[in-house]
């Protein structure tokens, strides 16, 4: 009973935290994504993310990243892309919208996307973030890919690397 009351007092302080995605404070994240549950599905799939991000305005961050995406059956593929997340409501929801270059052997695409997600603050600065993702082909559309990733964040403050006098 005391851990389930421990649990209750958890998810709500998660929940209710200002979660202080305010103006100035920067991003680094790196999720795994892979669990697809679109037509690509059924082969082997593995990607990793490297994010970078700002936000410039109170509940909206412009991100860079750079990826990996290994599928079975086809060669290894990088991805570069930029984009952005609004933070609907100070508990962690948000949404992103993202142009990602895509590149492999022989295959060069741009696939415009979108998620949601939401970041659990574990700490005051780190978060795990779960995603449900959606990358549009913008030359074949069953190359569209649907699915979940899952990384983890940090958010740095503004002034909290300052030294004191």
């Amino acid at each position: 009973m005391k851990k389930l009351g421990l649990l209750v007092v958890a998810l709500v302080a998660s929940l209710t935290a200002s979660a202080q995605f305010e103006k100035g404070k920067a991003y680094l994240g790196a999720s795994l994504s892979g669990f697809d549950i679109s037509s690509q599905a059924k082969k082997f799939h593995f990607g990793a993310n490297v994010k970078a991000g700002y936000l410039f305005m109170d509940n909206l961050m412009a991100t860079a990243q750079v990826g990996y995406d290994h599928l079975d059956d086809t060669p290894d593929a990088l991805t570069l892309g930029v984009g952005g997340r609004y933070y609907i409501i100070q508990n962690g929801l948000y949404l992103g919208a993202s142009l990602k270059y895509y590149h492999t052997k022989g295959y060069n695409d741009f696939r415009p996307g979108a998620q949601v997600g939401y970041a659990f603050f574990i700490s005051r600065t780190v978060t795990i973030e779960p995603e449900l993702y959606i990358d549009f082909s913008t030359k074949k559309f069953e190359d569209s890919a649907f699915g979940l990733g899952v990384g983890i964040g940090v958010y740095l403050f503004k002034d909290q690397y300052k030294l004191k006098r």
